[in-house]
């Protein structure tokens, strides 16, 4: 089964992602973008270079991210595990929605069906989070080109990830970013095995 875990920065999906790994075997853990070693030279240009990228320039890249990482992590590992990936298309789609207002968004899943090669999430955990918990999170910690974009724009980000993952017709549930650790992981864990 292939799941994506969605959300804003400090969402917590990240630490629900290992927490996966660690105390299951089925799982093999992955991460958009960055999940392949061509992904990691793209995840350097998208979220560390100082240079700033067209708005295009940014989606196709993130496109070509998500085509190589279906192509060699998620689609050889599809039958055996279940592969649980830190971000995917909704991601993709959000973002290039919040920054680019007028691209359709049925266009935007077309593209990103082709980089999946007809294919979508079997299921998407969606973290729900808050202004106050991500100025909490970010606090002083060093923040990436998207991260130095504020709270506002991140929040934008999350109510079309909200959109994007209705308009996609899959599997999802939503997790309150704000409950603990172990409530959000028990939950998880329902959802993906019951």
């Amino acid at each position: 089964m292939y799941i994506i875990f969605e959300g804003v920065d400090t969402c917590g999906k990240s630490t629900q992602v290992e927490l996966l790994k660690k105390h299951k075997k089925d799982v093999i853990t992955t991460n958009e973008p960055g999940g392949t070693t061509v992904g990691k030279k793209f995840r350097e240009i998208l979220l560390q270079s100082d240079e700033k990228l067209s708005i295009n320039a940014e989606l196709l890249l993130f496109l070509a991210d998500r085509a190589e990482h279906f192509e060699r992590v998620v689609k050889p590992n599809l039958k055996d595990k279940n592969i649980i990936s830190d971000r995917g298309l909704v991601s993709g789609i959000s973002y290039a929605l919040a920054n680019h207002e007028d691209l359709d968004l049925n266009f935007l899943i077309e593209l990103n069906k082709f980089a999946l090669q007809g294919n979508l999430p079997d299921k998407v955990v969606l973290f729900e989070t808050n202004y106050e918990l991500i100025k909490s999170r970010l606090g002083n910690k060093t923040k990436d080109s998207i991260e130095k974009r504020g709270i506002e724009y991140l929040l934008k980000v999350q109510k079309k990830m909200f959109e994007v993952t209705k308009a996609l017709h899959v599997e999802y549930m939503v997790v309150n970013s704000s409950n603990s650790i172990e409530k959000i992981y028990k939950k998880i864990e329902e959802f993906i095995y019951d």
